[in-house]
């Protein structure tokens, strides 16, 4: 039964660069994916391009692709499939032919997916009767239009495969759902139709497991200690077969686990109801496939079952929504962790009697358990961090704030201290919007250059 072996190198844009060059060299991969995009990423990117008609995309990956150069000379058919176009994989592409010029690499065609930007449309599409409603609110759209920066569809699987299919080694994509990466070389590979819902699924699993990097290979795994080695960790890639069955493992020699935890804990990542997990591809059961393990480091996936997709593409929208910042303090001595929760009142008490007050304001100290709160022991710590954050339409307002820090390190509590970066700064705030919007009217294009 034919077999590719695809390895993903990078899990969101701010992975390392490291990783998908010694994944490259030691994987022996049919398939290099490097996974860049979220929903905030998607806001930044979109910025950028407004300054810029020629950004919009995760620069990382170009210079990841110069390191890769040796790798892709030493092996002719190593493909790369990314998501790192962003807000403008045309230009991402761009960058990338100038990179493989560069390195004397000019025999390898390059795929572009691009029409999941639906910023340009919006108006026309609200218009024509698709009001993309907010899937939590209900809210139409229209509320916040004049103050959205991106809005992308999640395309699927079908235009990777088409690129491959017309003879690209590398395909830059736009917005695509993750799992897409690993679905779209399946599909080519082994012919995998539009409907075979059961393989869909199988390939949106592996697709899944390895979206997020080390995330599959011991990384935030529970049990992970000194002997899991993660200043080696390895990343993932799987074996997929033309049935749908995969194994999943890590390079030899490197550091993290592959087991039975590790794979159920990234299964569940940011999943909502398992039995359910909706993709543009497929809506995939994920309490359906098997897991054993095969051998160390080795986990073995069978059996996965999907239903029909839907008729339509999640929508991805983000809009301004005022601004924010936050800054720290340390609190030591006795008592520190009710001095730093007084500091904090004190603090935006202080405002509020200079004329400022804030839509949300929030005050946590760290290492008494407020990161999870209810769930760590709160004994009195002998030090703490102070984490005070607000929010406001007013840039103005919270620019105000960000002043009020320093004056607590002579005019507040004994032993104040960690003040000696600056103030904090002020950053625009950029909201979610999810919304759904009809496959028949987001066609996806597809060149190859």
């Amino acid at each position: 039964m034919k077999r590719i072996r695809i390895g993903n190198g990078c899990g969101f844009w701010g992975d390392s660069v490291d990783a998908p060059v010694r994944l490259a060299e030691a994987g022996n991969l049919d398939y290099l994916t490097l996974e860049y995009l979220a929903e905030l990423t998607m806001s930044i990117l979109a910025l950028l391009r407004q300054r810029d008609p020629t950004a919009g995309y995760a620069t990382d990956f170009v210079e990841v692709l110069g390191r890769l150069a040796p790798q892709l000379k030493k092996q002719p058919g190593l493909k790369i499939v990314t998501n790192a176009g962003g807000m403008n994989p045309a230009a991402c592409a761009a960058a990338a032919k100038e990179t493989l010029t560069k390195a004397g690499i000019t025999d390898r065609k390059i795929g572009v997916v691009s029409g999941d930007d639906l910023l340009p449309r919006l108006d026309e599409l609200i218009a024509a009767g698709h009001p993309l409603n907010h899937l939590d609110t209900g809210e139409p759209l229209s509320t916040v239009r004049q103050r959205v920066v991106s809005a992308n569809a999640y395309l699927g699987s079908a235009p990777i495969a088409e690129a491959l299919k017309r003879g690209a080694s590398i395909v830059v994509t736009g917005r695509v759902a993750d799992a897409a990466l690993v679905v779209g070389p399946c599909m080519y590979e082994f012919g995998w139709p539009l409907d075979d819902w059961h393989r869909l699924c199988a390939g949106s699993v592996a697709g899944h497991l390895i979206e997020c990097g080390a995330q599959a290979t011991g990384g935030l795994w529970i049990n992970a200690d000194d002997s899991t080695h993660l200043e080696t960790v390895g990343y993932p890639f799987v074996d997929i077969s033309e049935d749908g069955s995969f194994t999943i493992s890590k390079p030899a020699n490197t550091g993290g686990a592959v087991n039975l935890e590790t794979v159920a804990e990234q299964l569940l990542y940011e999943v909502v109801d398992p039995a359910r997990y909706y993709t543009p591809d497929v809506v995939a059961d994920f309490t359906t496939p098997t897991f054993t393990q095969e051998a160390p480091d080795v986990v073995r996936c069978a059996g996965a079952k999907g239903h029909p997709a839907s008729d339509s593409y999640k929508v991805s929208i983000a809009y301004r929504d005022g601004w924010t910042a936050a800054g720290t303090l340390v609190i030591p001595g006795p008592n520190a962790a009710a001095r730093a929760r007084k500091s904090g009142a004190i603090l935006l008490d202080r405002l509020k009697q200079a004329g400022h007050t804030f839509e949300h304001s929030y005050v946590e100290v760290l290492g008494a358990g407020d990161c999870v709160p209810g769930v760590t022991p709160t004994a009195d710590p002998p030090e703490v961090v102070l984490r005070v954050a607000v929010r406001d339409a007013k840039k103005a307002n919270v620019e105000r704030f960000t002043k009020e820090f320093a004056p607590l390190v002579t005019s507040g509590f004994a032993g104040t201290t960690g003040y000696t970066t600056g103030r904090a700064a002020v950053r625009e705030v950029f909201a979610y919007w999810p919304a759904l919007i009809a496959k028949s009217v987001v066609p996806a294009k597809v060149e190859v250059v």
